[in-house]
């Protein structure tokens, strides 16, 4: 087994803004099988213990997924698996998923969401029902995330509204206090610090208090952007894209985060208590894009291996 020889990270500036270096401090970001697949060396572009989250997509095969977190743990990644429940069969399918992941990549983590699928593959609809199974706390999980949605989710909240929403983070919270399992809100991406610090504060307000790791695109095409973002509900934040669509200095630069991760670091060191605890990235332009964005505007610099053998 190759030996992992890692330097130490780079602690010095990288920009001139504190505040956003020390918002974006220990991000996380998403990849999926066939997109890890195309890069050659994650050390090379993600700093020792990243955590990276495997999405799992409908038809994705689990040998595929335990692959890839494999492959990311031997690097020396935290690595979250998606679990959507929609896709899962039964307790069953699922004791064994958690069984591969902990057997052959040591996972101790994991994404809970009901997933993108409209009609259950079997026994399961949503991810508290995953929670009820027990089996992520027989296993041994340390880590428990679920989805949050800063604009809502009419998968869930048909008529628009959060009612159905916020009573499902409501007992998430309630799961959280009367176990071990450490949790945290992963979020949905949008375009606009307003809404979300608007929701952030809301969920304050109604007692949940679950850290916000708080979902933001990577820098990608403008076109990329919008039919990402219409294709997974983003709401009033689309607007930001659709005024810069509108203005043709713009148009054909690549979006970039700067100013939604300026905007809420600002909030954050204004407010400590602001209960943004992380930033998550979807690499929607790419990984290797993202990860070279955030090493320039805060991020930690990436540190290959010295040595393998």
């Amino acid at each position: 087994m190759a030996l992992l020889n890692f330097r130490k990270r780079d602690a010095a500036p990288r920009t001139g803004n504190p505040d956003l270096e020390a918002f974006m401090d220990g991000y996380s970001i998403e990849v999926m099988p066939r997109t890890a697949a195309k890069v050659e060396d994650f050390r090379a572009l993600l700093p020792e213990g990243t955590r990276v989250y495997i999405a799992h997509i409908e038809g994705t095969p689990i040998e595929e997924m335990v692959s890839t977190a494999k492959r990311l743990s031997s690097d020396g990644y935290k690595v979250m698996p998606h679990f959507p429940a929609r896709i899962i069969k039964d307790a069953a399918t699922l004791e064994n998923w958690i069984a591969m992941y902990q057997g052959e990549a040591g996972v101790d983590q994991a994404l809970l969401l009901a997933g993108g699928v409209t009609t259950p593959h079997g026994d399961f609809d949503s991810s508290m029902q995953l929670m009820e199974t027990g089996l992520f706390d027989m296993a041994g999980f340390k880590r428990l995330h679920v989805a949050g949605h800063p604009e809502g989710n009419r998968d869930i909240d048909a008529d628009g509204g959060d009612a159905m929403v916020m009573q499902a983070l409501r007992w998430k919270q309630a799961f959280s206090d009367r176990t071990d399992a450490q949790m945290a809100l992963a979020t949905q991406f949008a375009f606009d610090a307003g809404p979300i610090i608007k929701w952030a504060d809301r969920l304050t307000a109604e007692g949940i208090h679950l850290p916000i790791h708080i979902g933001i695109a990577g820098p990608a095409k403008l076109q990329t952007l919008i039919k990402f973002a219409i294709a997974c509900g983003v709401g009033p934040s689309l607007k930001v894209l659709q005024k810069r669509a509108m203005d043709v200095t713009k148009l054909l630069l690549p979006y970039e985060p700067t100013e939604v991760l300026e905007q809420l670091a600002a909030h954050k060191a204004a407010n400590p208590d602001f209960n943004i605890e992380q930033v998550h990235f979807f690499p929607l332009g790419g990984i290797k894009s993202n990860a070279e964005w955030a090493i320039s505007n805060g991020g930690v610099a990436a540190r290959p291996a010295a040595a393998h053998g």
